[in-house]
C-alpha cells in the first residue's frame, strides 16, 4: 500500500530532475487532434528515431488555449526560454527540427511567441530562481508581448500545456495531490468546509451558489451513504472549458473531488461526462486507474483511513442533464428528467442520500484552496466573487480559445484584446451564459463579468460560453437560435418548457420570415414572462433571457422587420 511518504518521494524526484534535454511539446487537446496535431507527432517521432536523439524528450501534451493557433509546439532547450510555434503541418515541424533544434535558429515566421512567463513562474516556484535562461534570437514576440496570454491569470489551469496529462508523475512533480495529502492528514471535515467557506469560492457552472455551504448542508445530513458528483455533461452552444481542464488536467478534478468527499463523509463519487467528450473521457478513466494503483483512490487512502472511490458515467448528450435533478435520474438509469424542488440534492440527491453535485472548474479549484489557502484565493476576482474564471470565447474573433481571468474583468477586454475582433467585421454584441443567457451589446462591453453586475444587463455568468457576434445577424436571428436549440432540448415533462419553447420559436420565425406583426411581439413577451414563472426547470425557465436581451437591446430591428414586412404585404 503506498503511503504519503512514497508520494512525497515520487514529487521530490520529479522536482530534483534536470532540465538538460531539450523537450518539444505536441499539444493534443480535441482542438489540435481536429487541426491535424497526429501527424505531426508522428513526424517528430519519426525523425528523432531516425537521427537517433536520445537527448530529445517528446511530450504530449494538453491545450494551450489558443485552440485558432492549433496544430501548436513548443519547443524548449536547455538554457533557452522555450518558443511556441502555430499552426503546425509535418513539414514545418520537420523545418522546426532541423533549424531550431539542430542549429539552434528559430523561425520568427511560424513562432507564435516566446518565453512561456507563466510556466516561468511555476518552475520558480517548485526549483527555486530560473537563472541563466536567454532569449532566442530574432524577431519572436515574448508571452507578455501577446495579449491572449498576458491577459490572463491560470490558476485552474495552471498546469495547462507544460506536462503529459496521461502520467499521473508528473502532476505529482507539479504539487499534485498535496492537497489531499494535507486535507486527509491535517485537517477535519469541518476544517475544509470552513476553509472552502472562508475562500469565497461560488459554483462556476452557472448559479453561482456558494460551495463552503452546498459541502456544510451535506456533512450535517445523517447517514452511512453519501454522494459526491461531478457535472462534466457540458452542453451550451460555443463552451468548451470544462472539456478543457479534463483533457488538460485531468488530476485536478479527480483531487478536488477527494477533498470534497473528505468534507461531506462521501465514500463513493461519479463523474457524469456526456459521450461526446471522448478524449476527456479516456484521460479520466486512465487518470482515476493511476490513481487507484498509488493508493490515492479506494480503501484507506494513504493509510489515512479515509475511503473512497469514483468512476466515470457517459451521458448520452441531452442538454436537459445538465441540470442536477435530472442528470441524478440519469445515473440511476432512469429518463433524464428534472423534478420539483425541495428537497434539494444536499438532503435527498442519488437514490435519495444526501448528495453534492459541483462542475470540473469548481472542483478544479479546490486543491489550490486547501494547499494555498482561502487569503490567496481572494487575492483575485471581486469581493462577493473571488478567484477566477475560465471562459471558452468563439464566434467572430481571431484568437477562439479557452482564457482564464479574475472574474470582475470587463468584456472589452476579453473580447477586444484577449479574442480580438475578427478583421471586417462590426462587433454587434456578446452572448453570456448559452442559451440561459443573454447578450451583452457593444456600448456595454465594459460591463465587469461577475454573477450580479451581468444580472443587472440581462446576462449571466453561466458556466462560461461567450459567443462573439457581429452585425451580420440581426437579433431576430440570435433570439432563433438559442431558442431552437432550447426547443430541441427540453425534455418535454412540464407544459411551460415543452409547449412554450415551441411556440415562442414559432413567433420568432413568423417575425423573421415576412408574416409577424407588432401583436407577435407583444405575444412573445407575454410568453417568455409565462415560461419563466411557471417552467419546471431553470433551464426552461432561463430560455427566454436571449429572447428578452435581444428585445431590450435590439428591439428596434423586431420593429423593423415586422414593419418591413407589413409594407411588403401590403
Amino acid at each position: 500500500m503506498k503511503t504519503v511518504e512514497d508520494i512525497n518521494k515520487m514529487r521530490q524526484d520529479m522536482v530534483s530532475k534536470t532540465d538538460d534535454k531539450t523537450v518539444i511539446y505536441v499539444h493534443l487537446g480535441t482542438c489540435g487532434i481536429a487541426s491535424g496535431a497526429m501527424p505531426v507527432l508522428n513526424a517528430l517521432k519519426k525523425k528523432i528515431k531516425e537521427e537517433k536523439r536520445s537527448d530529445i524528450e517528446l511530450v504530449t501534451t494538453g491545450c494551450a488555449g489558443i485552440c485558432s493557433m492549433e496544430p501548436l509546439i513548443t519547443v524548449k532547450t536547455a538554457g533557452y526560454e522555450p518558443v511556441i510555434y502555430k499552426l503546425m503541418d509535418e513539414e514545418k515541424a520537420l523545418e522546426v527540427f532541423e533549424s531550431h533544434i539542430k542549429n539552434g535558429v528559430a523561425i520568427e515566421d511560424y513562432a507564435l511567441a516566446r518565453g512561456m512567463e507563466y510556466q516561468l513562474k511555476e518552475r520558480a516556484l517548485n526549483k527555486g530562481p530560473v537563472s541563466g535562461e536567454k532569449k532566442m534570437e530574432g524577431n519572436i514576440p515574448g508571452i507578455e508581448e501577446i495579449p491572449f496570454f498576458s491577459l490572463q491569470e491560470v490558476r485552474v489551469m495552471h498546469n495547462r500545456g507544460l506536462m503529459d496529462p496521461g502520467k499521473i508523475k508528473d502532476y505529482i512533480g507539479r504539487d499534485g495531490y498535496q492537497a489531499v495529502i494535507k486535507a486527509l492528514t491535517e485537517m477535519s471535515s469541518e476544517d475544509i468546509i470552513n476553509e472552502v467557506l472562508t475562500s469565497g469560492l461560488r459554483g462556476r457552472g452557472g448559479a453561482g451558489f456558494p460551495i463552503g455551504l452546498k459541502w456544510k448542508f451535506a456533512h450535517a445530513e445523517s447517514g452511512d451513504v453519501k454522494y459526491m458528483l461531478c457535472n462534466a455533461d457540458e452542453g451550451d452552444p460555443g463552451a468548451y472549458m470544462d472539456r478543457n481542464v479534463m483533457e488538460s488536467d485531468p488530476h485536478s478534478l479527480i483531487e478536488g473531488m477527494i477533498i470534497g468527499a473528505k468534507a461531506i463523509n462521501a465514500t463513493q463519487g461519479y463523474i457524469y461526462c456526456r459521450a461526446e467528450y471522448p478524449l476527456a473521457i479516456e484521460n479520466l478513466n486512465k487518470a482515476i486507474k493511476q490513481a487507484r494503483a498509488l493508493n490515492l483512490l479506494g480503501e484507506n487512502i494513504l493509510g489515512t483511513g479515509f475511503s473512497f472511490d469514483m468512476s466515470v458515467y457517459e451521458g448520452a448528450g441531452a442538454f436537459v442533464c445538465g441540470e442536477e435533478t435530472a442528470l441524478m435520474r440519469s445515473l440511476e438509469g432512469k429518463r433524464g428528467n428534472p423534478r420539483p424542488k425541495p428537497p434539494f440534492p444536499v438532503k435527498a440527491g442519488l437514490w435519495e442520500k444526501p448528495t453534492v453535485l459541483n462542475n470540473v472548474e469548481t472542483l478544479a479549484n479546490i486543491s489550490q484552496i486547501i494547499l494555498k489557502g482561502a487569503t490567496w484565493f481572494r487575492e483575485k476576482g471581486t469581493v462577493k466573487s473571488p478567484g477566477t474564471k475560465i471562459f471558452s470565447i468563439t464566434g467572430d474573433i481571431d484568437n477562439v480559445g479557452c482564457v482564464e481571468v479574475p472574474i470582475g474583468t470587463p468584456v472589452e477586454v476579453i473580447v477586444n484584446q484577449i479574442g480580438s475582433v475578427s478583421k471586417g467585421k462590426n462587433l454587434k454584441a456578446v452572448q453570456l451564459g448559452g442559451p440561459s443567457g443573454g447578450c451583452i451589446p457593444k456600448q456595454h462591453l465594459d460591463v465587469a463579468v461577475d454573477y450580479e453586475t451581468l444580472q443587472e444587463y440581462g446576462a449571466i455568468m453561466g458556466s462560461g460560453g461567450m459567443i462573439v457576434m457581429s452585425d451580420d445577424k440581426t437579433g431576430v436571428e440570435i433570439a432563433k437560435f438559442f431558442m431552437e436549440f432550447c426547443k430541441d432540448e427540453a425534455c418535454g415533462k412540464c407544459l411551460p418548457g415543452r409547449e412554450g419553447t415551441k411556440q415562442m420559436l414559432f413567433l420568432l420565425n413568423k417575425i423573421s420570415d415576412g408574416t409577424g406583426s407588432e401583436d407577435d411581439i407583444r405575444k412573445l413577451e407575454a410568453l417568455c414572462d409565462v415560461v419563466k414563472k411557471t417552467a419546471l426547470c431553470a433551464l426552461c425557465k432561463t430560455a427566454v433571457n436571449p429572447v428578452l436581451s435581444t428585445l431590450r437591446y435590439f428591439r428596434d430591428e423586431y420593429m423593423n422587420s415586422v414593419h418591413t414586412n407589413e409594407l411588403e404585404r401590403a
